[in-house]
C-alpha cells in the first residue's frame, strides 16, 4: 500500500499507470465513486502489493531488506534470487509490500439504529475489519430499568460475520449525559443491583457478547462510588463470562479537573475492568470553536498519561470517522458545524475547487471555501494519512487497538488501511 498526494495536472488515468494499479481499483479502495475530479492535496491509496527498485552501487540484498523493512528471503523468492551476491548495480527488484506487517488487533466501533435495512447494510459493509460492535445506547433510569433500544438487526447481522456485539449503557437523558441521574444510580445499591439484574437479562436474551459503561459528566464526588459500582458489575459478569468495559474522557493527568474527568479514575479503571476505550476526538467539535476533531499531538499526550497508569494491553484508543464543517468566523454559541464523512468532505473541495492542505503537528487534513453566498468556511476531516499516522501510534504505544465513533459516515480508505497493516482479532469463532 502507498499513500500518494494529488499533485497539480494529476489525473486518475495518469496515477494508475504510474504506479500499475488499475483505474477501477484506486476508484473502489477510495471511494471515489462519484467525484468529478481529483482534488490537489488529496491522499489516495494506491493499493499495490509491490514496488521496484534499481540496485545502486554498495547496495546488498540484506540493505536493500532493511530500508523497506521487508525479511531478505520474501525479496530473494520473489525475484528468484537464489544467491544473494550475484546482485549489481542496475539489477531491478521486486520489492514485496509488507502487508500486515504490524500484527494483530482489535477494533470496536459504535453504532446508532436506524433502520433494518440501514443497519444491515453497514455491519455487512465493515463486520469483517471488527472484533466489536456496540449498538448506542440503552439508557438507564433512575430506577435501575433500562429503556429498550431496536438492536436484533445489528446484534444478528454482526454475529453471523464474527463480530461480537458489545451491549453500551448510558446516564445519557434529554440529549445529554445527566449528572443528577448519574449521582442517583451511584449512591443507591439497591438501584445499582437491579441494573444489573436488567443487564445481565437483557445480555442473555439479545445475545450480547459483552458490556460498554459509558457514564458521563459523573459528579466529581461519586469517583469512588462509580469504582465501587464497576466492581459489583464485574463481580456479576466474569462468572458468566461476559467482558466488561468502559468509555473514559480523554484526560492528561490524575488531577485534571471539569465535569468531564474527575470521576473516571483512570487507575482504577485499569485494574477492575477487561478494557477501557479513551474517547480521543471531539478536541474540534461542532460547538467549539475549528479543530482537528483528533489530533495526533493531542491523542499521544492522553496516552503518555493513560499508559502510565493503565496496562498498555488493555487500551483501545478512539478514533473518529467524521470530520466538521465550521462557518466562518466563528462565534461562541453560534452556529452548529455539521458533522461531515472524509468522503464528502472531499467531495465538497472539489465542488468548490478548495485544496487540501495537512497539519504536520495534528496530522490531520483540512481546506477553506466559500459557498454560493460568499461565506467563508474550513474543514477538518481525516484522511488516509491522519488514519494511518493514528494506527502507528497504537504500535508506537503497544496498545490493544482502536475504537471508531460511529459507523455510518462512508470512509472506504479507512478500512482499506486498517486490513492492509493489521490482522483483525476475531473473539467470535
Amino acid at each position: 500500500m502507498t499513500i500518494y498526494v494529488v499533485q497539480p495536472g494529476d489525473s486518475l488515468w495518469a496515477i494508475s499507470q504510474r504506479f500499475g494499479v488499475s483505474l477501477e481499483r484506486i476508484v473502489r479502495v477510495n471511494g471515489l465513486q462519484g467525484l468529478r475530479n481529483l482534488v490537489v492535496g488529496q491522499a489516495l491509496v494506491i493499493p499495490s502489493t509491490e514496488r521496484a527498485y534499481t540496485v545502486r552501487p554498495g547496495d546488498s540484498l540484506y540493505s536493500i531488506a532493511q530500508r523497506f523493512n521487508v525479511p531478505v528471503n520474501r525479496i530473494a523468492e520473489l525475484n528468484g534470487i537464489t544467491n544473494p551476491a550475484l546482485i549489481y548495480p542496475g539489477l531491478v527488484l521486486r520489492i514485496p509490500e509488507l502487508s500486515k506487517g504490524y500484527g494483530y488487533i482489535e477494533v470496536n466501533a459504535y453504532i446508532e439504529p436506524s433502520t433494518a435495512e440501514r443497519e444491515a447494510q453497514i455491519v455487512r459493509s465493515v463486520a469483517q475489519y471488527l472484533t466489536y460492535i456496540s449498538p448506542f445506547s440503552y439508557r438507564v433510569n433512575a430506577d435501575g430499568s433500562l429503556n429498550p433500544i431496536r438492536d436484533e438487526t445489528i446484534i444478528q447481522t454482526a454475529r453471523l460475520l464474527r463480530a461480537a456485539p458489545l451491549m453500551v449503557i448510558t446516564n445519557f437523558i434529554n440529549g445529554n449525559f445527566s449528572t443528577e441521574l448519574g449521582r442517583a444510580i451511584l449512591t443507591n445499591a439497591a438501584v445499582q443491583q437491579t441494573l444489573i439484574n436488567n443487564v445481565i437479562a437483557t445480555m442473555r436474551a439479545k445475545g450480547y457478547y459483552g458490556l460498554n459503561i459509558d457514564f458521563e459528566r459523573l459528579p466529581p464526588e461519586t469517583r469512588e462510588l462509580y469504582n465501587n459500582f464497576l466492581r459489583r458489575v464485574v463481580a456479576a459478569l466474569r462468572p458468566l463470562n461476559y467482558p466488561a468495559c468502559t468509555s473514559l474522557a480523554p484526560k492528561l493527568s490524575a488531577a485534571q479537573v471539569g465535569e468531564w474527568y474527575e470521576a473516571h479514575d483512570y487507575a482504577a479503571h485499569g485494574q477492575i475492568m477487561d478494557f477501557v476505550i479513551l474517547m480521543t476526538y471531539e478536541w474540534g467539535w461542532s460547538g467549539g470553536p475549528p479543530l482537528a476533531v483528533a489530533p495526533i499531538n493531542q491523542v499521544r499526550a492522553v496516552l503518555d498519561y493513560a499508559v502510565s497508569v493503565i496496562p498498555r494491553n488493555k487500551i483501545l484508543m478512539g478514533m473518529p470517522l467524521y470530520g466538521y464543517n465550521w462557518t466562518l468566523p466563528y462565534r461562541p454559541g453560534g452556529g452548529f458545524a455539521p458533522r461531515v464523512s472524509p468522503e464528502q468532505a472531499v467531495r465538497l473541495a472539489a465542488q468548490y475547487g478548495a485544496n487540501i492542505q495537512y497539519d504536520q503537528t495534528a496530522q490531520s487534513p483540512f481546506f477553506n471555501y466559500y459557498d454560493e453566498r460568499g461565506t467563508r468556511h474550513i474543514v477538518w476531516f481525516e484522511d488516509a494519512r491522519s488514519v494511518r499516522a493514528k494506527f502507528l501510534t497504537v504500535v508506537e504505544y503497544g496498545l490493544r487497538g482502536v475504537s471508531y465513533w460511529e459507523l455510518g459516515s462512508p470512509f472506504t480508505q479507512n478500512w482499506y488501511v486498517l486490513n492492509d497493516m493489521f490482522h483483525i482479532v476475531k473473539v467470535l469463532r
